[in-house]
């Protein structure tokens, strides 16, 4: 199972919206085939290591992360598969938390007379695959806080200067993490402060450019921002209900899409901006800024994970902006505590990950 997690970590978050799932065929103690879901619409895990394995999977053993999809979506149920192949047992990482299958697919193939084992390295897989089983779940994506700031928590100094705090080493980080997401956030401020691309830059050239999504409830931007003259991914205004007739149509006459949505104190209302994020399909949301936003972010209890970027330097100053602004707690005890926490050098800086709930 382990080197079936393996596998389907290749997929390297190419399969979005669909999870990354890895497979064995094994026969008399000895892998005979495998194979990895590589992107949503092409062959599932299981089909690739039954057609590599050929006879070979008569009476053989099946290792699969997750179990089998017993419906049709863009492919046809990989049950139907397994049970062709004449596969005599299968087990599985983890039972699908999809409610189109959610145990569906493990009782078709007992009912072909397939042994099934489940629930073997579950957690591995499930934290593989976290971004796939919130929205499917919940229909919300997993959503990632990632700051970059100074050792005493200033993200800018005093006159608004950004760029760089962080080392190189901690910036090419942060386009792993564009890579694996669906979308980034950013608001409105952090496009007129900053201006910037968003897209991921990878060693080589290689690497998906997440949509990019910019929080703008009043239509601020300008149409000649960075954002808006990148080829690679693609671009969406969140605004709210409350934003002006005339500047909304500029952007759609740009062919800026933009969507609408009801004003929460003013402002777009995140948590409908997340719902609909997970309609279209984008399972996993970045947030890079700013203070603001992840304020409202953490204000709402919509983060998942925090990454941070510490830099071993001391900016100083009360206007200097910090990484989580938002109204905050009143008490200690009120504050979030991450779990499961990480902590790794990149160059000079120190990367600190963990989960809010």
């Amino acid at each position: 199972m382990a080197e079936a997690i393996g596998l389907a970590a290749q997929a390297d978050y190419h399969t979005s919206p669909n999870p990354m799932v890895g497979a064995l065929v094994v026969r008399d103690g000895k892998v005979v085939a495998r194979g990895f879901h590589r992107r949503a619409g092409e062959d599932h895990a299981e089909v690739v290591a039954l057609r590599e394995a050929g006879e070979a999977a008569r009476g053989a053993e099946l290792y699969v992360t997750q179990e089998p999809c017993s419906h049709y979506g863009r492919t046809p149920p990989c049950t139907d598969a397994i049970v062709a192949a004449g596969v005599r047992r299968v087990v599985a990482g983890m039972q699908d938390p999809n409610p189109k299958v959610d145990g569906r697919g493990l009782q078709a193939l007992r009912n072909a007379g397939i042994a099934v084992t489940s629930g073997v390295l579950a957690d591995r897989v499930r934290k593989l695959n976290e971004f796939f089983v919130k929205h499917v779940t919940t229909g919300l994506p997993f959503v990632t806080a990632k700051f970059a700031m100074s050792l005493d928590g200033r993200i800018a100094t005093h006159g608004g200067e950004s760029k760089w705090i962080t080392s190189e080493q901690a910036r090419e980080e942060v386009h792993r993490l564009r890579h694996a997401h669906d979308a980034i956030l950013v608001g409105a401020n952090t496009v007129l402060r900053d201006d910037p691309n968003l897209t991921t830059r990878l060693p080589g050239g290689e690497g998906r450019s997440p949509l990019r999504v910019v929080v703008d409830s009043r239509l601020r931007v300008p149409h000649d921002a960075r954002i808006f003259s990148q080829e690679a991914g693609s671009v969406l205004i969140a605004t709210s209900d409350r934003s002006r007739g005339d500047r909304l149509r500029e952007f759609e006459q740009r062919g800026v899409p933009v969507v609408v949505l009801p004003s929460a104190e003013g402002r777009v209302g995140l948590l409908d901006l997340l719902r609909h994020l997970g309609a279209e399909q984008r399972i996993s949301l970045l947030i890079e800024g700013g203070s603001s936003m992840h304020g409202s972010a953490f204000d709402q209890h919509l983060v998942d994970r925090v990454v941070a970027f510490i830099a071993p330097r001391i900016i100083g100053g009360v206007e200097a902006p910090a990484a989580v602004g938002g109204h905050g707690v009143d008490h200690l005890v009120d504050a979030r505590s991450l779990r499961d926490v990480e902590v790794r050098r990149l160059g000079p800086d120190i990367m600190v990950s963990g989960y809010t709930g």
